[in-house]
């Protein structure tokens, strides 16, 4: 597409604006380069834009080894873009928990687009900045800390008619009260504290299932989470009795 032969004089004179020491360099390419290799660090219209092969770019080089790309915005010639890049020399897991600062569209007056930088992209990209920095200066390797030993556990099963419950003698009795909070229900003929299956498969029960495993854990319980036993392994049924043999007969 055509581009902006007024882009890299705007890019200068925003330079000159913006707090600290800014310097504006200008990039022209051809429509089979991609020169913006570590991409914007936005999700919005700079993301889009970048995929729209421009044809040139800015990049302003500020203090702190911050930058700033300036893009032609597609179809508003009264505007640019201005957003961060995403810095390189940082591994994926140092961008976790860091929200991405984004960019702005700006007018095409360098004084009112500075305002905007100064007071929309700059602090956000700064703090962006800093938590990556302090982030990839941790630990590359975590390991996580070994469970607390527990003298009670709790053992729940997924029964295959899709109930999910405990067997009522194996849960301490200050436990049963928790699960009836939750909408587990005691059926005596089956020997079991369950979750009705209508609750299961959906968010709702879901939802009920981690929170009961998180206040057990809370409270000290372990929380274990086995099969039910196979149908070969369940106790034949007892031998008919004489009387209903000799009434067969």
């Amino acid at each position: 597409m055509p581009h902006r032969t007024d882009l890299s004089a705007f890019a200068r004179a925003l330079a000159q604006r913006l707090p600290g020491t800014w310097t504006s360099t200008y990039h022209r390419y051809t429509d089979d380069e991609f020169p913006l290799d570590h991409g914007v660090w936005d999700t919005g219209e700079p993301s889009w834009a970048v995929g729209q092969r421009l044809g040139h770019h800015a990049v302003l080089d500020g203090p702190d080894r911050q930058h700033l790309y300036v893009l032609d915005r597609e179809r508003s010639p009264g505007q640019f873009l201005v957003v961060p890049p995403i810095p390189d020399g940082f591994k994926p897991h140092h961008f976790r928990r860091v929200d991405e600062p984004g960019g702005i569209a700006v007018p095409s007056d360098p004084a009112r687009a500075a305002a905007g930088v100064v007071r929309r992209v700059l602090p956000r990209y700064q703090h962006a900045l800093a938590a990556v920095r302090h982030n990839a200066l941790q630990p590359d390797t975590v390991r996580r800390a070994e469970p607390a030993a527990v003298s009670t556990t709790v053992t729940f099963t997924w029964y295959r008619d899709g109930a999910f419950g405990a067997l009522y003698d194996s849960v301490p009795a200050e436990v049963r009260m928790l699960l009836y909070g939750y909408g587990f229900q005691y059926r005596p003929h089956e020997g079991a504290l369950l979750l009705p299956a209508a609750y299961n498969g959906i968010d709702e029960g879901m939802a009920r299932i981690q929170a009961v495993a998180r206040r057990l854990t809370e409270q000290g319980f372990g929380v274990n989470l086995r099969p039910a036993a196979s149908a070969a392994s369940a106790p034949p049924p007892p031998p008919p009795t004489k009387t209903a043999a000799t009434r067969s007969r």
